[in-house]
């Protein structure tokens, strides 16, 4: 636990007073954010402001991720499993900074050129591919002393489902799927100042006390506490998951720290280096924390905005129609006339009953196995 606090507090005050010297930094280099000339028009007056804005967040994670790391020394080895940089660590810590690397190129892109394209789409593709397959494949080859490796052969739900196994090219296979899909989607729905951020620290939170309870029923040598593995009446075969607890509570409080300058109106935007980057590293806990098909329910809301763009593509091109006044859905409620602080908040709400559903799918397959 003091990791986690740590690690949370030292990313939260990164993050929020290095900010301001990223948006002056920014502003001078004239690092400016390009609007979408199709999008709604209100969003014409945040044309300049400050955008790579995730930048920031992933340094301010990486600092705290050592400070959680120094919080572990004075620690008995009874208490811990590992006081140095784990495989896990490694692999999400991975996945998240190429992720916003190629979120970095895009909107670099999109400064030099003045306009709101950015890298390929196919460029986007490859990027994300090389990151999953890359990552994949190391998070299969390395055991730990209680041979769990960061990734599972077995699909997974609330914990692996061990009639479906999917080899090791199944499971490199769909940590691949999910690393295209989630760093999308939480790309997708960074279109409104504060919306991206906002919900992702939620789903970062749900992550975050998934792990920490995995830790503290954890089927390894010695758990927490010193206790045997034996004696435990339920646990979790998973890898190094205080790990992912305080990397996921190290995000989410950066990205708190971030949201202070980021909410509306934004004075920095995260831009596609943050969203690709929180979406990496969202796919990535999901594989390690034997989670895969849950985290379309705690990602609820980023299922969502990503359909809504699908059905107006699909519809557009079959009927010559469009679902949606605009696409994704939260410019839709824009054109409608809701402000984009009602939005983003009201869709904070929906996200955050994702999350809360999630957790509580989790928590009751506990009760039922425990009971």
């Amino acid at each position: 636990m003091r990791a986690v606090i740590i690690a949370t507090a030292v990313a939260f005050l990164v993050s929020l007073f290095g900010t301001p010297l990223a948006i002056k930094g920014f502003t001078r280099l004239k690092l400016g954010q390009p609007i979408r000339i199709d999008g709604p028009q209100t969003h014409l007056v945040k044309q300049g402001t400050p955008t790579m804005g995730g930048v920031v967040v992933i340094v301010a994670t990486v600092i705290a991720y050592v400070a959680g790391h120094l919080a572990l020394t004075g620690l008995p080895t009874a208490q811990i499993a590992q006081v140095g940089p784990t495989m896990t660590g490694l692999v999400l810590l991975g996945v998240y900074v190429f992720s916003g690397a190629i979120g970095f190129i895009d909107d670099f892109l999109k400064v030099r050129e003045r306009n709101s394209a950015g890298l390929s789409e196919r460029g986007k593709l490859v990027g994300q591919l090389l990151v999953g397959v890359a990552f994949g494949i190391v998070a299969l080859a390395y055991e730990s002393t209680n041979g769990q490796t960061v990734a599972s052969t077995s699909l997974s739900f609330v914990r692996d489902i061990d009639w479906l196994d999917l080899s090791r090219y199944g499971a490199v296979a769909v940590f691949v799927v999910l690393v295209l899909a989630t760093t999308n989607a939480v790309n997708l729905t960074d279109g409104l100042d504060g919306l991206a951020a906002g919900v992702s620290v939620m789903v970062l939170v749900a992550y975050g006390l998934i792990a920490f309870w995995q830790y503290r029923h954890w089927c390894a040598d010695i758990a927490p506490g010193g206790y045997n593995a034996s004696g435990l009446q339920y646990c979790y075969q998973v890898r190094d998951p205080l790990e992912v607890a305080m990397l996921a509570a190290a995000v989410a409080g950066a990205l708190v720290g971030f949201l202070w300058w980021n909410a509306s109106p934004a004075k920095i935007i995260m831009g596609d280096t943050g969203a690709m980057a929180i979406g990496g590293l969202i796919a990535a806990m999901a594989v390690a924390t034997r989670t895969v098909l849950l985290l379309p329910i705690i990602g609820g809301l980023f299922v969502i905005i990503t359909m809504s763009l699908v059905i107006q593509r699909i519809s557009y091109k079959t009927t010559g129609r469009r679902v949606f006044l605009n696409s994704p859905l939260h410019h839709h409620f824009e054109m409608k006339g809701w402000s984009e602080v009602n939005v983003a908040i009201r869709f904070w709400i929906i996200g955050g009953t994702c999350a809360v559903i999630g957790l509580g799918i989790f928590y009751g397959n506990f009760l039922v196995a425990t009971s």
